[in-house]
């Protein structure tokens, strides 16, 4: 099962006239969020029951919640008629709004958990090519971020809603299987 908690941090423009703008993105751990309850994503580390700190929610057949997520901050700088834009993007875990109901620990419900967390990873790796490919400049960038964000949030939603539709929230161990293949062949490269 899925939840998704969004950070979009605001980002702070100075609006100089630059003759020249460079754009630079990159994955940080740098960010507002609680540091003890936050979990940035490590494509070599997955998820443990240990991270779900969560209180479980409403009687029903849901085992488990990720509460999962990604963001970005930006900043302009500007010197010398050069213009530099800079974009930190990245995807965390959020343990306190994560759970697993008692009883429900197994690897199995837990590597579904973590295609979760992997959805959100990849939806980020998604947003950090967009910007790559796309001409920003100062008098766009207001417009530009979060209009790719949100199309990134969409599309990572729907592939949310697509994973768990699928594999009915785990049930049905061959279609989660395949998905099992998706992401083995998917999350390791959006890290080259």
């Amino acid at each position: 099962m899925k939840f998704f908690f969004f950070v979009f941090l605001s980002f702070f423009l100075y609006l100089l006239p630059v003759a020249q703008v460079t754009t630079n993105v990159y994955w940080t751990e740098q960010t507002e969020m609680n540091k003890t309850n936050t979990i940035y994503y490590n494509p070599t580390k997955n998820l443990l029951w240990d991270d779900f700190k969560g209180v479980p929610g409403s009687p029903g057949p849901v085992a488990a919640i990720t509460a999962s997520g990604f963001g970005y901050k930006a900043n302009m700088n500007s010197s010398n008629g050069k213009g530099e834009i800079n974009v930190a993007v990245f995807c965390y875990f959020n343990k306190k709004g994560s759970w697993v109901k008692p009883g429900k620990t197994t690897t199995y419900i837990l590597n579904h958990e973590q295609h979760h967390f992997d959805v959100s990873y990849l939806a980020a790796g998604i947003f950090i090519n967009k910007l790559k490919n796309t001409v920003i400049t100062t008098s766009n960038c207001n417009l530009v971020l979060p209009k790719i964000y949100k199309e990134c949030c969409d599309m990572m939603n729907k592939m949310q809603d697509d994973y768990d539709g699928q594999t009915m929230n785990g049930q049905l161990e061959d279609k989660q299987k395949k998905w099992n293949n998706f992401f083995a062949e998917k999350v390791p490269l959006i890290t080259k």
